[in-house]
C-alpha cells in the first residue's frame, strides 16, 4: 500500500527516504509519516493563495503606469527578473532604498524606533517570537504604539512562537493589538496545517512605507550556547514595501478570512533610492518551489562569482548539480556556513555534501565567531537575494518563506563586503584536511544524509 501511496506528488529521493524508514521500522515509520510525511496543505489555503495571486497581478497592472517605479534592468538580468515575477507574482519595481543591518541589537533598536514612530499601522510577522528580553522589548513597543491609536497586527507562527502566543498574546490583545497564530495545528481545525509545515517568514511593515526583511527572529540571539546568532536584516523604503505589505495581508487573510480595505495600507509609491527590487514569497501553497527554482536559475546564470551564506545546507539533487556546474565552469563559488550548529543531525547531513563540493572547486568557509544564521546570496555584481530561505529541502518544499531580489551593484557590493568579512573570520576547508576525518564520522554523516527529505 505504501509503495503506491508514498511516491505520489513527491520527488524520488523523498519517496525513497520515507519508504526506507517505513520498511525498516514499520509502525514507528507509519506514525512519523502520518505526522510529518504528507505534504498536505488544506484546499482552502491553496484556493486563497490563488485568489491572492490574482489580486496581486491585478493591482500591479494598475500600478504599471507609474513612472516613479519603472525599473531599469540590464538585458542579461531580464530573464531572471521575469522568472522571479512568474514564480512569486511580484514584478520588479525601481526607486527603492536598501539598508543592510548586520548588528543584532542594532537592528532590533531600529525596528523598535520605527514601530514607535508609526502613525497609522504596524504589521509584524515572525516565525519565532520569544517572551524573552528581546521579545518583550518589541512587544512593549507594539503595545505602546497600539495604545495611542495606531492599528497593530502581529502574526506569529503557531509552533515557533507558541510560548509568546501564550505569554505575550494576552497583554498585547489587551493593548488593542490583533494577534494571530499562523498555520495553527490541531486534529479538528478546519484550516489546520501539518505540524512541521511552518510559516518561516520574518517581515515588518510600518505605515506602508518602511519594511524589514531578513533572517532575524524576535528573540535573544541564543540558538547555540556561547555562540550568539549573527543575522542580516534589510531595512527598505520605496515601492517594494507594498509587496511586503501584500505578503503580510495575504498571510493574515489566510488565518482570519478578513479583508482589510484601507487605502492607507498602500500609500502612493515614492522614490526613496535607486535600487530595483521585488519580493519572491514561496511555500507549499504555490505551484512551484519558488526559492529553489530562483536560486538554481541564478546559479546557472552566474559568470564570475557566487557567494552563498546559509546556516543549513542540505540541498536536493538539482540544486547540487547547479552549484557544481557553476564551480566546474570557472565561477568562483563561495559557500559560508557556521562552524557551530544547533541541530546535530542536520549538521551531520550537511557535512556529507562537502566532498562533492570540494571536488568541484567550491570554497567552503566555516565561520567561527558566532552561529551564522544569515541567509543571502550574491551573483556576479548585479543580483543579491536576502530573506528567510535556508538551502535545504524543508525551506524549498515545506515552509512558507520570503526573499527579496535586488538588482543594484551598490547593494551587491555592500553584501559582498559583508561576505568578505565572513571569509576573514572563517576557516577555509580543504579537501586534504576534510579527507582525514575518521571513518566513523564519515559513516555517521552519510547515514544522516539518508534523512535529507525529513530535515
Amino acid at each position: 500500500m505504501m509503495l503506491i501511496y508514498v511516491p505520489q506528488r513527491r520527488t524520488t529521493a523523498a519517496a525513497r527516504t520515507w519508504l526506507l524508514l517505513i520498511f525498516l521500522v514499520p509502525w514507528p515509520g507509519l506514525l512519523l509519516y502520518w505526522l510529518f510525511g504528507r505534504i498536505h496543505v488544506p484546499r482552502l489555503r491553496v484556493e486563497e493563495q490563488q485568489r491572492a495571486s490574482r489580486q496581486i497581478r491585478t493591482a500591479q497592472a494598475q500600478m504599471a503606469a507609474s513612472p516613479t517605479i519603472a525599473p531599469e534592468l540590464p538585458p542579461r538580468l531580464e530573464p531572471i527578473a521575469k522568472l522571479a515575477a512568474h514564480l512569486g507574482d511580484f514584478e520588479p519595481v525601481g526607486g527603492n532604498a536598501v539598508e543592510l543591518l548586520r548588528d543584532y541589537a542594532g537592528s532590533i533598536d531600529r525596528l523598535i524606533a520605527d514601530i514607535e514612530s508609526a502613525r497609522h499601522h504596524v504589521h509584524l510577522l515572525s516565525y519565532i517570537f520569544e517572551p524573552d528580553a528581546t521579545g518583550r522589548r518589541v512587544a512593549d513597543a507594539i503595545a505602546r504604539t497600539a495604545k495611542r491609536g495606531v492599528k497593530c497586527r502581529v502574526l506569529m507562527d503557531a509552533v515557533g512562537s507558541r510560548r509568546a502566543l501564550h505569554r505575550l498574546g494576552p497583554s498585547l490583545r489587551a493593548a488593542g493589538v490583533e494577534v494571530q497564530a499562523a498555520l495553527p495545528v490541531g486534529f479538528f481545525r478546519r484550516n489546520a496545517a501539518r505540524f512541521d509545515l511552518r510559516n518561516h517568514r520574518k517581515l515588518t511593515v510600518v505605515d506602508g512605507h518602511t519594511g524589514y526583511i531578513g533572517s532575524q527572529n524576535i528573540s535573544n540571539p541564543g540558538f547555540v550556547k556561547d555562540y550568539p546568532n549573527e543575522e542580516l536584516v534589510l531595512r527598505v523604503t520605496g515601492p517594494v514595501v507594498a509587496q511586503l505589505q501584500a505578503v503580510f495581508l495575504a498571510d493574515n487573510y489566510f488565518e482570519t478570512s478578513a479583508l482589510i480595505p484601507e487605502k492607507e495600507l498602500f500609500p502612493d509609491p515614492k522614490r526613496t533610492g535607486n535600487s530595483t527590487a521585488h519580493v519572491v514569497p514561496s511555500g507549499p501553497g504555490y505551484k512551484h518551489e519558488n526559492g529553489q527554482e530562483l536560486i538554481i536559475a541564478l546559479l546557472y546564470s552566474a559568470r564570475e562569482r557566487v557567494g552563498i551564506t546559509t546556516p543549513y545546507f542540505v540541498p536536493d539533487e538539482p540544486f547540487l548539480l547547479a552549484i557544481r556546474s557553476a564551480a566546474l565552469r570557472g565561477v568562483a563559488l563561495h559557500l559560508v556556513v557556521s562552524r557551530h550548529a544547533n541541530q546535530t543531525l542536520t549538521q551531520f547531513a550537511q557535512r556529507s555534501y562537502y566532498d562533492a563540493l570540494l571536488d568541484a572547486g567550491v570554497n567552503i568557509h566555516l565561520y567561527k565567531p558566532h552561529f551564522l544564521h544569515a541567509k543571502h546570496l550574491t551573483v556576479d555584481d548585479g543580483v543579491a537575494v536576502v530573506g528567510s530561505t535556508n538551502i535545504d529541502i524543508r525551506s524549498f518544499a515545506l515552509n512558507a518563506e520570503i526573499n527579496i531580489v535586488i538588482y543594484d551593484p551598490e547593494v551587491v557590493a555592500g553584501l559582498r563586503a559583508i561576505q568578505e568579512d565572513y571569509f576573514a573570520h572563517s576557516d577555509i576547508l580543504t579537501a586534504e584536511k576534510w579527507g582525514r576525518r575518521p571513518l566513523l564520522v564519515k559513516v555517521a554523516q552519510n547515514t544522516a544524509r539518508l534523512a535529507d527529505s525529513l530535515l
